[in-house]
């Protein structure tokens, strides 16, 4: 590590249902790995960490749009692990390690040159699913159709990947630190993805309803004044440009 002024953290397991069924591999990694990379610094004397944190903090917030100052109260070992290591990097901060927690809301899209984008397996993101089987002439699935919410589908907040990418730059900034949401302060529905996804393919997407997810909650949407304010970080691209970036991508 000598020779390096940050840290940008990303190296962490993702997937909601999955940390529900093996939370040991959720805590060891997402955590406890986490803690020996903040040791490794200390050691080499780095200075700064931008770690990739998640909404998924908040569990299934009272009051939206979501800031800051929210209750943490994470409903799965996804977010439970997560707020783990936020913790440990609050800590940090008595060692002389300044933090920035950024929180991503529903990060999706690609490059606008479609030159890159997301390819998990198995998938597990929303709008790759939609359009994956929109491209094989599959239905997709949708888990949970009677949420307390507009249309009965989960609402989340989606943020473009290369808005994303801006506010890590941003953040590298040595005057910031602490917990700063990433989303748009703009809520979507299922329902509503999906069809933004049809207006951008133009054509009619099958769906599967299914039953809910364990550890999901209804809405997730985030207040992204903190942002705006500390990084001057204003998003650019909306769930349409998203979209259509993401199909660019997986149309190939």
């Amino acid at each position: 590590m000598k020779g390096i002024d940050a840290v940008m953290h990303f190296a962490g397991y993702i997937d909601v249902k999955e940390s529900v069924e093996n939370p040991k591999k959720y805590y060891s990694n997402n955590f406890a790995n986490g803690v020996l990379l903040l040791d490794s610094m200390s050691k080499n004397n780095v200075k700064k960490i931008i770690f990739s944190s998640t909404a998924a903090v908040y569990g299934s917030p009272k009051k939206i749009p979501i800031t800051e100052d929210s209750e943490l109260s994470p409903i799965n070992p996804y977010g439970a692990s997560k707020l783990m290591m936020e913790k440990a990097l609050e800590a940090s901060g008595f060692a002389g390690i300044s933090s920035v927690r950024l929180r991503y809301f529903n990060v999706a899209g690609a490059a606008m040159d479609g030159s890159i984008g997301e390819a998990h397996k198995p998938e597990t993101h929303l709008i790759p699913n939609i359009l994956l089987a929109c491209k094989s002439g599959k239905a997709v699935n949708v888990f949970g159709t009677n949420h307390p919410t507009k249309d009965g589908t989960c609402i989340r907040d989606y943020i473009h990947v290369e808005d994303l990418v801006d506010a890590h730059v941003k953040a590298l900034d040595p005057n910031i630190s602490g917990a700063i949401n990433l989303g748009t302060q703009n809520g979507f529905s299922v329902l509503e993805v999906i069809k933004a996804c049809e207006n951008v393919v133009g054509k009619k997407i099958m769906i599967n309803e299914m039953p809910k997810r364990a550890g999901d909650p209804p809405i997730l949407v985030a207040s992204s004044k903190k942002a705006k304010k500390l990084l001057g970080w204003t998003p650019k691209n909306g769930i349409e440009n998203i979209a259509r970036s993401a199909w660019k991508w997986h149309a190939k």
